[in-house]
């Protein structure tokens, strides 16, 4: 049975009051293809927009703390961390978000959520520059805490 769905088939919030706070952290992952040139100006902070990794940083940190007003079924957490790690391929930005609290629930999707609106916040920012970026694989590297423990999907 999915622990969103009720026994009378409607959407609902899971109850996670009986649950022990446990130290919990996740960490996510996302890329942005670009052209190379599109990658300098990304690197060196010189898009019309002007720095976008800061930008996206402070975004992908703000998300992380709202998670819980845009994904409908998220609880609302205190979260005692959020970090955001940017590294370059050739023709890419690699977005690392690791999320941690200590709470009754995971923060899997704190850590999706801010790699996603780090990348729209990527994308935005240098859209005049380059239409043909592509953002993808947003995917959850590993997580800690809670009834499962770690856990790595790399």
């Amino acid at each position: 049975m999915l622990s969103h769905i009720g026994a009378d088939g409607r959407a609902r919030m899971v109850d996670v009051s009986d649950k022990t706070p446990t130290h919990r952290v996740a960490v996510a992952e996302g890329r942005v293809r670009m052209k190379p040139e599109t990658l300098v100006l990304v690197r060196e902070g010189t898009g019309r927009k002007g720095e976008v990794l800061n930008t996206a940083l402070v975004a992908g940190i703000a998300a992380a703390k709202r998670t819980w007003e845009l994904i409908p079924m998220c609880h609302s957490l205190p979260l005692s961390g959020a970090e955001i790690r940017f590294g370059f391929g050739e023709d890419e930005l690699i977005i690392t978000a690791e999320v941690r609290c200590t709470g009754v629930t995971g923060v899997e999707m704190e850590a999706l959520t801010a790699v996603s609106v780090c990348a729209l916040t990527v994308y935005d920012m240098v859209k005049s520059a380059d239409k043909t970026m592509i953002i993808g694989n947003i995917r959850l590297l590993r997580k800690s805490g809670g009834k499962s423990g770690d856990v790595s999907y790399e």
